[in-house]
């Protein structure tokens, strides 16, 4: 049986991880570098760094940041944040990244996804994808959950997987930061759309929400977290010995 992965999120801003609420109100929290070394040593089975401002500002990624994280960690690292090209698939990869996710480089340029998934692979494209409900329905949001595109999100999702996308993260920007559990039904929908592996973001407060999680929909295959890992609410070694102890097949931590 596949083991269900949990994965930290490393947002980052002007070389600093930082986390909020809603995508709104950041604050500082660590070094990227030091935070990631710690989770890839403490249990986390994948890390994610997102340059959560590259986008809006129009510019790179961070690569110097970067290779540097990616130098200390020995787990799959998974980066985003100004992907708009199949140059910069390359740069982050070259600098260390296992997986590249893209999300607004995607909206604006639908064919970005094939074209990666050709030259480096499935397993290599992460779709993204920042999801509120607007009067109803699951709306596609880009540049950090700061514009609405109006895209129905389900659809979108469906389409980018069936050009080459080999996993998709599915952000909720109606339960991030809020700690009030993950956005089942939003997760619900994806999977059943969907036949590869998908990523739960968003609201996570406690380890009964990741139990909840993987419980309720068999099919997500990780849960992702950033705060409640950040400031030491939950403890990665003892979600995944509760994750054991529920019966829901997970890696280990050794030494913890």
């Amino acid at each position: 049986m596949i083991t269900k992965r949990i994965i930290p999120c490393l947002d980052v801003r002007d070389g600093r991880v930082v986390k909020g609420t809603n995508f709104q109100g950041l604050r500082d929290v660590s070094s990227p570098v030091s935070l990631a070394e710690y989770y890839s040593s403490h249990g986390a089975d994948e890390l994610v760094f997102y340059d959560i401002t590259a986008s809006a500002e129009g510019r790179k990624l961070f690569t110097e940041i970067l290779t540097e994280t990616a130098r200390r960690v020995f787990i799959p690292l998974t980066v985003g944040g100004g992907i708009g090209s199949l140059e910069d698939f390359d740069r982050v990869l070259k600098c260390g990244a296992d997986k590249v996710s893209v999300n607004s480089g995607a909206i604006r340029n639908p064919s970005l996804v094939g074209e990666a998934a050709k030259r480096y692979g499935s397993q290599c494209v992460v779709l993204s994808a920042d999801i509120k409900r607007v009067n109803g329905r699951f709306s596609v949001f880009a540049k950090g959950g700061r514009e609405d595109t109006g895209m129905e999100a389900i659809g979108w999702i469906r389409r980018c997987v069936e050009e080459g996308a080999g996993e998709v993260v599915v952000n909720s920007i109606d339960t991030d930061g809020v700690k009030g559990g993950f956005d089942l039904p939003m997760l619900a929908a994806v999977c059943e759309a969907v036949s590869v592996p998908v990523i739960a973001s968003g609201g996570a407060g406690t380890i009964g929400d990741f139990l909840t999680l993987f419980r309720t929909i068999p099919g997500v295959d990780a849960g992702l977290a950033a705060s409640i890992f950040h400031f030491g609410e939950v403890e990665i070694s003892e979600l995944k010995r509760e994750m054991a102890e529920a019966g829901i097949p997970v890696r280990t931590v050794r030494n913890a």
